[in-house]
């Protein structure tokens, strides 16, 4: 009973439930991103595929470029919005 009430009064679950649900949100993007580009662009017939840089369109935008925009995505995020945590008891400080 004592660790639920020690998980009401913490910030520091507070802020873990913030940074897990942003990092979700990351993935589902990330999926959307991928999905949208590999099966929107990918699925015609090959020999109608159009090129980037050698690479198929579909995977160039989907796997090449979507991996781009996530690094860059989840630098400016883990930089913006995520917070240092400390994490020793607080009672040990007192």
């Amino acid at each position: 009973m004592r660790d639920y009430q020690v998980q009401d009064n913490d910030h520091r679950y507070k802020i873990a439930n913030r940074e897990a649900l942003i990092g979700v949100g990351l993935v589902i993007f990330n999926f959307v991103w991928w999905f949208a580009f590999a099966y929107g662009l990918g699925g015609k017939d090959p020999s109608e595929y159009s090129y980037v840089m050698g690479f198929p369109a579909w995977f160039f935008y989907s796997c090449v470029l979507g991996f781009v925009v996530m690094a860059v995505l989840v630098t400016i995020i883990v930089k913006k919005w995520f917070v240092d945590t400390p994490f020793d008891d607080e009672e040990q400080d007192e």
